[in-house]
Formats: structure tokens, C-alpha cells, sequence
């Protein structure tokens, strides 16, 4: 977190939350929903300032409740997501890199959903892959060692089981693939997708 922030939240600690306004969506786009948007329940438009972006990446956090927030100075903006907290994209120095900028050290736990998309758990993090970069993660899919050819897949998507031996290859080691539903991701990862203001608590907009 920044300085400045640390500083405006000790000079103005009760400064209400805001609900609805930022929004993340499932390719890694921070975006604005106006109040137009929050009405007609559109994703918001895109922020492209790149000073902006990195002010929100620096200072994206997670309450005790699983709500993720970007700390606005004194004010906690929370964050409608799309998807998962965190997205991934293919980085051909990294690997893959969060939408943060973040290189994703360590793959620990991988899973992929019922609409053919990958999550990795790595640490306290949750992240999807942008669907846009499944394509050059399929050549590091296994079925026990062999390649995953596309048949296969869609088979296993159609009719999972743990005995298929699914894996990723990534760091040099084979992470199984386990299969989850994509309506099940806030659930069973322990995030909110669409925070909301604290029974009775005051919010700057709801």
C-alpha cells in the first residue's frame, strides 16, 4: 500500500466505503460503472491511464469478508468481479504474469472450470487465465504425461474424473488439474463477487 494512502486513511478514518462503481472483469480490465452502468447492469468503461492503473494494482487489498477493495486514499472502493480477484495472462519472460503486473511465482493448486477455463491457486491467491491465453496453456496440459489433445479434453470437461490424471506442467513440475464449476468460484475459493455494504452500515453509493 502506498505512503500517501496509509496517511489519508490515519487523517480521515471514517470516510464511507463505496459499492458498485469499479468493477474487474474476467480478462484483467479495471473498469469504471458509472451510474448508467450500475442501472443497466453494464461492465463500465475500461480505465486505460496508466498512472491510474497502477495506483488501483498497488493498492488492491481483501477484507475479512473475502470483498476485494482498491484503498482510494481514506476510502475503500470495492470491486465487483467478474471472475476471480486475480486474472492471469501468458508472459513469455514470466510465464505468466497477474493483471497487477505480478509474475506468478508458483503454481500450487490448478483447476479448470466447466466452461473450459484454467484457475491456479498460487499462496492466498486465486486467478483465472484470460480467455484469450487458453490456447498456449492447453500445450502444457497432460493426460498421465501425454499431451491433452483436444477430444480428450472435451471428453474429461464432459465427464471429469480425478483417474484421468490431469495435469499441468508448469516449473518443471506436473500440478494436477482437478474440475470445478464456473458458478462455484466464489464459493469455493471464499471471495464475494458483488460486495455490498455492511448491514446498517452508511455507503457512499449502493
Amino acid at each position: 500500500m502506498d505512503e500517501i494512502v496509509r496517511q489519508a486513511m490515519a487523517k480521515w478514518p471514517n470516510v464511507p466505503h463505496c459499492y458498485g462503481w469499479l468493477a474487474l472483469d474476467a480478462r484483467g480490465n479495471w473498469r469504471m460503472r458509472d451510474e448508467r452502468a450500475q442501472n443497466l447492469n453494464l461492465p463500465g468503461d475500461r480505465i486505460h491511464n496508466a498512472t491510474l492503473l497502477a495506483f488501483i494494482n498497488r493498492n488492491y487489498l481483501c477484507d475479512a469478508q473475502g470483498r476485494w477493495y482498491f484503498q482510494n486514499g481514506p476510502q475503500r472502493v470495492y470491486v465487483n468481479l467478474e471472475a476471480t480477484p486475480f486474472i492471469l495472462r501468458t508472459d513469455p519472460e514470466h510465464g505468466f504474469l497477474l493483471h497487477t503486473g505480478e509474475p506468478l511465482a508458483a503454481v500450487d493448486a490448478a483447476w479448470m472450470t466447466d466452461a473450459g477455463l484454467l484457475v491456479f491457486g498460487s499462496g492466498e491467491k486465486i486467478a483465472q487465465i484470460d480467455d484469450r491465453d487458453m490456447a498456449q496453456c492447453l500445450a502444457q496440459l497432460r493426460f498421465q504425461g501425454a499431451p491433452a489433445d483436444d477430444e480428450r479434453l472435451l471428453a474429461w470437461l464432459a465427464q471429469p474424473s480425478d483417474d484421468a490424471g490431469l495435469t499441468l506442467e508448469f516449473g518443471g513440475r506436473q500440478v494436477p488439474v482437478a474440475h470445478l464449476a464456473q458458478g462455484e468460484l466464489a464459493t469455493r475459493f471464499g471471495f464475494v463477487a458483488r460486495p455490498q455494504p455492511d448491514a446498517g452500515a452508511a455507503a457512499a453509493h449502493q
